[in-house]
């Protein structure tokens, strides 16, 4: 019992270590900085965390009810399957940040039955409020980010169940490993994402210029790391 227990408390903290690593914050860091809560952007890594650990123990629960291994290149098509899915990411993140502007936008008047449209430029102070509509939190963040963990899940399936598969004899154990280190990544993540929401949601309302910046920064951070990684998975690591 104290062992599968020791077990148990290693796959919570493999997942909290999960939850940081660099592909992960970046695809996160692309939903988060839509966001100007601190709660939503925790909302958006647990979802994320969710989808996550669903995919990985949907995966987990065939190969060790059958006790086959995924196979590596099927492993490499899913990672690389990542790095594109980051550069999407930040490219929609970077086409919102240059397209949604604050100060720059549209009005639309109408004088004498006739309608015509003008480009209006607002300085910081001068800037328009937006209202205030009523939304719940979950609708408001959308399903992108289970989308999103459902992929890493998929993508890092291979090589977590492959290591259950070849040093827990029982499947009961090994999926329960799994288990906890998909509660772990839903917790690390939850906390990075709302660590990273942190200085989006600080500069939202005060400092547009910088919070447009921050985004912009994020969207090419994202962009360059996907084209990276997608580098290092497809080429160098031979699957093309």
């Amino acid at each position: 019992m104290v062992e599968v227990l020791t077990v148990l408390a290693v796959g919570l903290v493999f997942g909290l270590k999960h939850a940081t690593e660099v592909d992960h914050v970046v695809a996160v860091s692309t939903i988060v900085s839509r966001h100007r809560s601190v709660w939503r952007s925790t909302l958006v890594g647990a979802m994320w965390g969710a989808g996550h650990t669903a995919s990985l123990l949907i995966t987990g629960a065939l190969v060790l009810s059958l006790r086959i291994a995924i196979p590596e290149q099927v492993s490499k098509w899913f990672e690389f399957g990542v790095a594109l899915m980051i550069i999407g990411l930040g490219a929609l993140a970077l086409w919102r940040s240059l397209l949604n502007r604050n100060d720059v936008h549209v009005h639309e008047h109408s004088h004498d039955g006739l309608s015509h449209v003008h480009v209006h430029f607002h300085e910081s102070e001068t800037r328009h409020q937006p209202a205030r509509a009523h939304s719940h939190a979950v609708s408001a963040v959308g399903l992108k980010p289970v989308l999103i963990g459902a992929v890493h899940g998929l993508a890092g399936s291979g090589a977590l169940t492959l290591l259950v598969l070849t040093q827990f004899e029982s499947a009961w154990v090994g999926f329960g490993f799994l288990a906890v280190f998909g509660l772990g990544s839903i917790a690390g993540m939850m906390l990075m994402s709302g660590l990273i929401g942190l200085p989006f949601v600080l500069t939202a309302r005060n400092v547009g210029r910088v919070h447009r910046h921050l985004q912009t920064s994020a969207a090419v951070l994202s962009i360059a790391f996907g084209l990276w990684y997608a580098y290092a998975k497809g080429i160098s690591s031979g699957l093309f």
